[in-house]
């Protein structure tokens, strides 16, 4: 009976008995971020909307340069003519050839194209906010799958302690139960102990496999690739929390969805000007340079003058400018002018529902990460006092002042406090890392 009080106790307080191991290869966290931010398939996209949005900018600058267009024709034509003019048609075989280059540039069109233009720069920023945007997002993912993988492997620890534990205590009372020391009735409750330890060790190890494969998932790594983290030395709260006024001012500041927000409005605001440019004249000039010649090929009765000669004397030149002036557009201006304005008012609406929401999300983050720092400060006092509890009662036990029941209530109770203390630990780290990162703290273990 000492002897199992003795494993009990010393065996059950040395965490650093069991160790989770994987011949995977290792990743830490800023790994993971880099992996993800290369490799994304969502955050690749947005990259390509980007890359899109450059090219719709670049277009909207071409507006301001010059058309210019070469044509080439040249046709045959085969007919019966009256040549001579007494009504006897001859066959001919008619050629002729033209040449010419067009120019053309937009002068003015109630600004217009420099309003596009800025749109469009507005967009390209809008795209590469997305990225940013979408690269956030993931991070908070890919860190709370993290956590929960640090969770599990900790809780592991333990849970392999209680095993070879239990296993310990078991044995030692067999042997008192075959020598007649104890009845059947104890080691049978110490054999239903170890069996339950036994299934919490299962679950354990099948949290850790399920949020692996979260997080492998989440960097969207292949099927058939072996996958691990880095286990850090240490997992701890980093102090004080920042104010809430300081982290929503600092958010508002950073946070991609209010960047997007206000370059929509601004966006939506050139949508206006855009559409009433349509109300106004538009100016343009055009130019062109061109030639042409003619040749009858079969039966000609008329001398021939030469392919250059030809091309030499009808070269022309032409310079000319155009105004036009819109009159009736089957309300087609008014429904644009319309249509604009009521995108500017819903621009307008969901930025100040992007500021509204992240208000409302910064506040929930502080708050949550205020809960998680208290709940884990109960659960360390928690662990304290029941673990003393334990070593008590344990000690009783030993002395033969209490039964195998009780030492094995009191475990139970210990082995719940020991979860609670770590899902506490590990929840108030999320929780701060996630307020922290909308004050601009990149998120390191």
């Amino acid at each position: 009976m000492l002897g199992a009080a003795f494993v009990f106790w010393g065996t059950i307080f040395n965490p650093a008995n069991a160790q989770f191991s994987d011949s995977a290869r290792q990743w830490t966290i800023e790994q993971c971020f880099q992996y993800a931010a290369d490799h994304n398939i969502q955050i690749n996209t947005f990259r390509l909307n980007q890359l899109s949005a450059v090219q719709d900018q670049s277009a909207a600058r071409g507006a301001k340069i010059p058309s210019l267009n070469g044509t080439i024709g040249n046709t045959f034509n085969n007919a019966n003519n009256d040549v001579s003019g007494n009504g006897h048609l001859t066959n001919q075989l008619n050629t002729s050839g033209s040449y010419s280059l067009n120019s053309s540039i937009l002068l003015w069109n109630g600004n217009y194209i420099n309003n596009n233009i800025q749109q469009k720069e507005l967009l390209t920023q809008s795209a590469e906010l997305s990225v940013k945007q979408s690269y956030n997002n993931l991070t908070l993912l890919i860190t709370r799958a993290y956590l929960d993988i640090l969770l599990a492997k900790e809780n592991l620890k333990y849970v392999t302690d209680l095993v070879n534990t239990s296993a310990a205590i078991v044995k030692q009372n067999q042997q008192f139960y075959d020598a007649g020391s104890i009845a059947k009735i104890n080691l049978m409750q110490l054999q239903a102990q170890l069996a339950g330890d036994k299934y919490l060790l299962v679950q354990t190890q099948n949290a850790i496999r399920q949020n692996t494969l979260l997080l492998k998932q989440l960097l969207q790594l292949p099927a058939d690739s072996s996958f691990d983290i880095v286990t850090p030395a240490a997992v701890e709260l980093s102090g004080a929390i920042p104010p809430l006024s300081t982290a929503q001012q600092t958010a508002r500041d950073i946070v991609p969805e209010i960047q997007i927000g206000k370059l929509g409005v601004e966006i939506a605001a050139l949508d206006i000007s855009k559409a009433r440019a349509g109300f106004k004249p538009t100016l343009s000039a055009n130019a062109a340079i061109g030639t042409g010649y003619s040749d009858v090929i079969t039966n000609s009765v008329f001398s021939k003058a030469g392919y250059f000669t030809q091309s030499s004397n009808n070269f022309y030149q032409r310079l000319g400018v155009t105004l036009a002036i819109p009159i009736f557009s089957n309300r087609i201006n008014s429904t644009n002018l319309a249509k604009a304005k009521i995108g500017y008012r819903q621009a307008d609406l969901d930025y100040k529902n992007n500021q509204l929401v992240l208000s409302q999300a910064v506040e929930q983050a502080y708050l949550d990460a205020f809960n998680a720092q208290e709940a884990y400060v109960s659960a360390n006092e928690q662990l304290i006092a029941v673990t003393e509890n334990y070593r008590i009662v344990n000690e009783q036990y030993r002395l033969g002042g209490t039964t195998v029941f009780n030492v094995l209530l009191q475990r139970n109770l210990y082995v719940q406090a020991v979860q609670a203390y770590t899902q506490a630990k590990y929840t108030a780290v999320l929780q701060q890392k996630i307020y922290e990162f909308y004050t601009g703290i990149p998120v390191t273990f």
